[in-house]
Order: structure tokens, then C-alpha cells, then sequence
């Protein structure tokens, strides 16, 4: 690659009407076990003012889990991590398999930019509202990084329509984040489905397996996280 070309490299997001930002929301996922009481674990999170929430999960009696965010990726091995190893933290053993790390991310289309990249993510995981959550990495098949731009947007539209319309009814509310390059099994993706009611989120997890995208096109999906928020940081103004 010639100097050149190298000074044309752009790696800003990009939206409708020619918007572009550099921001960008950093999500986390972390799980522990041998939890059966939460309680601690929510005095630290209020006394240490992050923008977070905690999961009980459904899936181990004894399990939780914390979402962490932040614009600025040296949040995580800084203070979110000297939050994680504090007393209340410190003797959970981590569920390793259940770590998911993700950033936002625009597909050229999106009306309001930043609220999309940083503002819509955090509205949905910290909604007291809406509860239930179901976390879950995917990673795409090499086929589909081989088809024309064209065929990956008729196919990669096709979930959006089915998303919008659960979004529309108040069902599922989606956070979607690219975690190419950081996740430790080499995942596409970390989808977050959070709403009011559990069946909802399965469902449209069931609905999606007639797409083509995952019919087709996905090489794995999971391991799906489960939870119920117990604490969630106040929802941004």
C-alpha cells in the first residue's frame, strides 16, 4: 500500500446525509458465578457512579452478570476492572465463555448519528422498563463477506425490517455491537436484546432463524446469556 493510500484510510462512522462521527459506545459483558445474593454487589456499582447494570441469571440461581459502557475503551481495563476485583467482586469466580465485548457501530443510514452511536444503546440497557435481557455473540460465515455489497444489504435488511417491527410494538429493543478483533473466540458481533416481557425476546430470536442471514450465513451464535436486571444506573437525561 502506497503512502497514498494510506492517508485515504477513514475509519469514521457514518451516517444519512452525510454524517460522520468518531464516537463511539464500548459495551461489556462479564458473568460470574457462586452469587445467591446480589445485594453487595449493588451498593458497589451505586457507590462507584459508572454507568452499568446487573443481571441475576436465569440460567444458575447463583449466577450474575454486569454490563459495563463507556465511550472510552481504557474504561475497562481501568476502572471497571478495579471495580471487579473489589471486595464484593473479587471471590466470584468469572465465567470466561459468557464474556462479550463490542463496539457501536453505524450502517450509513441512521437520521441522528450520535444518537444512534451513543445515546439509543445506553436508553435501552439502562431502562427500567425493560428488564429482561438476552446477550449473545454471532459470527458470520466467510461466505457472506464474498457477496456483492448489494446481496449482504438485501440480506442484512431483511433482519432489520423484522427488528423494527418488534422495536415498534414495544417488544424487543435491540443493541447492537461489532466486536471484531476483540472478542477472544473471533465473534462478528454482541446482540443485545432487552424489553419488558422474556417471551418476546425469544421469540423474535425464533423468528429470526427463517432469515437468510442466519439460515444461511451464520457460522456460530451464542452462547446466550439470560438475565433479569436487579440494578441498572440511572437512564441518561
Amino acid at each position: 500500500m502506497s503512502h497514498g493510500e494510506e492517508a485515504k484510510i477513514d475509519v469514521r462512522e457514518r451516517g444519512a446525509n452525510q454524517q460522520t462521527s468518531d464516537r463511539r459506545l464500548f459495551m461489556q459483558l462479564i458473568a460470574f458465578g457462586d452469587c445467591p445474593d446480589p445485594k453487595p454487589l449493588v451498593r458497589t456499582l451505586e457507590s462507584a457512579r459508572i454507568e452499568a447494570v446487573l443481571y441475576r441469571d436465569v440460567n444458575d440461581p447463583r449466577g450474575v452478570a454486569v454490563v459495563g459502557m463507556s465511550q472510552d475503551p481504557a474504561f475497562f481495563p481501568g476502572a471497571f476492572r478495579e471495580l471487579l476485583n473489589s471486595p464484593s467482586f473479587e471471590e466470584l469466580p468469572v465465567k470466561a465463555e459468557l464474556t462479550m465485548i463490542g463496539r457501536t457501530y453505524a450502517s450509513g443510514y441512521e437520521q441522528d448519528l450520535d444518537d444512534w452511536l451513543i445515546h439509543r444503546p445506553r436508553r435501552a440497557a439502562l431502562n427500567p422498563a425493560w428488564p429482561w435481557a438476552v446477550w449473545y455473540p454471532l459470527r458470520r460465515t466467510g461466505s457472506f463477506a464474498r457477496l456483492a455489497p448489494q446481496e449482504q444489504g438485501t440480506i442484512i435488511r431483511e433482519h432489520s425490517v423484522i427488528g423494527r417491527a418488534y422495536g415498534e410494538a414495544d417488544l424487543v429493543h435491540d443493541i447492537r455491537l461489532a466486536c471484531h478483533g476483540l472478542d477472544v473466540r473471533d465473534n462478528d458481533f454482541v446482540i443485545g436484546l432487552v424489553g419488558k416481557d422474556l417471551h418476546p425476546l425469544s421469540h423474535i430470536v425464533q423468528r429470526m432463524r427463517t432469515t437468510v442471514q442466519t439460515s444461511q450465513y451464520l457460522q456460530t451464535l451464542g452462547p446466550f446469556f439470560v438475565g433479569h436486571a436487579v440494578w441498572q444506573a440511572p437512564m441518561p437525561s
